[in-house]
């Protein structure tokens, strides 16, 4: 086996969307019961891509307002956006957008549409019912080809197998990637 890279991963969203416990759920197999707000924190996981072992590294940031400035300072060195969203609140699937432009605009951030690898990510899905779940599956992968994002995922943080396949879309989009410049 080769030598381990590290990907940085952020997670970018409104909050209360579910992006602490997605990745606490993918990090430690378990799910968490309640609620706190995050202003920041990391988690790691190890996933083998074509036989190379990489680091993942799990950056939750906090989605309120209170914090738009401290946001962006873990955008530096990010090699992937996961834009988080709650599929029972249509206001945070309108801010992602929004998010997207910020990132884009960051001083700390060197992240492009065109160079960057992000990932729309639709939370919550156990809990919305019929009438909560706002967005068909047209309208999301219309909304993926006009901000360009690369991939689309519905998923519940309560089914371990939903997060992994977040990560396995990145594990082929990641293989593609040249980490000469990234790699650490």
């Amino acid at each position: 086996m080769s030598a381990t890279r590290f990907i940085k991963c952020v997670t970018v969203g409104d909050g209360a969307v579910g992006k602490t416990c997605m990745l606490i759920s993918y990090t430690s197999n378990t799910f968490p019961t309640d609620y706190v707000p995050t202003v920041f924190d990391n988690f790691s996981a190890n996933v083998v891509v074509d036989g190379s072992t990489v680091n993942l590294g799990l950056w939750d940031t906090a989605g309120q307002e209170d914090y738009n400035r401290l946001r962006p300072l873990s955008y530096r060195g990010a090699d992937v956006f996961l834009l988080a969203f709650s599929l029972i609140s249509k206001a945070s699937y309108e801010n992602i957008a929004k998010k997207v432009s910020i990132i884009a605009m960051a001083p700390e951030s060197a992240y492009t549409l065109d160079s960057g690898v992000e990932a729309l990510c639709g939370l919550k899905l156990d809990l919305r019912d019929d009438k909560q779940f706002f967005v068909d599956h047209p309208e999301f992968s219309t909304t993926a080809q006009k901000h360009i994002y690369r991939h689309l995922i519905p998923l519940t943080s309560h089914f371990k197998p939903h997060i992994d396949l977040t990560i396995t879309f990145h594990r082929e989009e990641l293989k593609e990637t040249d980490w000469s410049l990234t790699s650490q």
